[in-house]
């Protein structure tokens, strides 16, 4: 049955939308319709696709409206007498039709800081575990389709932002490189806020609504690089060590302060579990499910250790 569309038709100097009743069969997609058009209607249709299958991102456009992937969107979604409306990405200039230029994406791409690989391990030395790379793990799945800069309203509605604002698309980008456990740089979240612009995002959640590979850049990416930022910024704790001791040897871990002063703040280093005089953990310890540390044993024991090797009794509870 035919089905009726309008698509956008013109280029940096204007255009307008044109009307086109256009064959659909069941199944389809978006893409296949413009395919259609450019074969039987307007073979000087412009429009970008590469591999069909939502993994390239490269027919990133607006469907009535909301930014989608032409290849990913079926026509089923859409009611027999709804018209189809399909125009260009309007966060960037158009070159023609649905074509749009993204090359705002790739020099932020090449203003954000490389991975840093450890010093004094060798690309084939690198070692991880599944839990180590979780939480970064999610944000590699991004194609680059600029679906969530074309939705985000700091680029979107202010024109003026583009220099200072880098995008969700380049804040995962950040969270994965501060949260990978072999990239060596530490200043990934102070460079997010003074050279990317993460304090201009204010958390609508857009982004993560168009993302076509569900990531969920808000939440996982985003909130926790500002939470990041907050603590080194703005606890106030911190802010008075800095005042109080030089920045450098804060961040190194090792001040020059009395022993007995502990930081309250995210600053502090993380601790290992109490340790006795005679080298032996709290029975509490060996007998939690968990261990907080290294063992002092060795690696030769199984914990937690069987009941009959600890030798312990609980107090009789008070009688009144």
């Amino acid at each position: 049955m035919k089905r009726h569309f309008r698509v956008w038709r013109g280029d940096s100097s204007g255009g307008d939308l044109t009307d086109f009743d256009v064959e659909v069969n069941e199944g389809e997609v978006v893409l296949d319709i413009i395919h259609r058009l450019q074969a039987t209607e307007v073979p000087d249709l412009a429009c970008r696709w590469n591999c069909k299958a939502g993994k390239c991102g490269s027919c990133s456009m607006e469907i009535n409206g909301k930014p989608r992937l032409g290849c990913m969107t079926r026509m089923s979604t859409f009611t027999e007498d709804e018209t189809v409306t399909i125009t260009p990405l309007r966060t960037f200039p158009v070159i023609r039709d649905l074509v749009t230029d993204v090359s705002f994406n790739y020099e932020k791409a090449r203003e954000t800081p490389a991975f840093a690989p450890p010093v004094g391990v060798a690309p084939g030395e690198y070692r991880m575990q599944q839990i180590d790379v979780e939480r970064s793990q999610e944000f590699r799945k991004c194609i680059e389709c600029f679906l969530c800069q074309n939705t985000c309203h700091v680029v979107r509605d202010h024109e003026e932002n583009k220099e200072a604002f880098a995008g969700p698309r380049y804040f995962i980008r950040a969270a994965e490189l501060d949260m990978h456990p072999l990239d060596d740089r530490t200043d990934r979240k102070e460079y997010a806020q003074a050279s990317q612009g993460l304090g201009y995002c204010n958390i609508t959640k857009c982004c993560t609504e168009v993302c076509p590979e569900h990531i969920k850049i808000t939440d996982n990416a985003i909130i926790p690089m500002k939470e990041r930022v907050v603590d080194r910024r703005y606890d106030p704790l911190v802010w008075l060590g800095r005042k109080i001791f030089r920045r450098d040897e804060l961040e190194s871990g090792t001040p020059d302060v009395p022993t007995h002063f502990v930081p309250l703040s995210s600053a502090r280093l993380p601790e290992g579990p109490p340790v006795g005089p005679d080298g032996h953990m709290d029975v509490a310890e060996l007998a939690a499910p968990t261990q907080g540390g290294p063992s002092p044993f060795g690696e030769d024991l199984t914990f937690p250790l069987p009941p009959e090797h600890v030798v312990y009794h609980h107090p009789s509870p008070q009688k009144d």
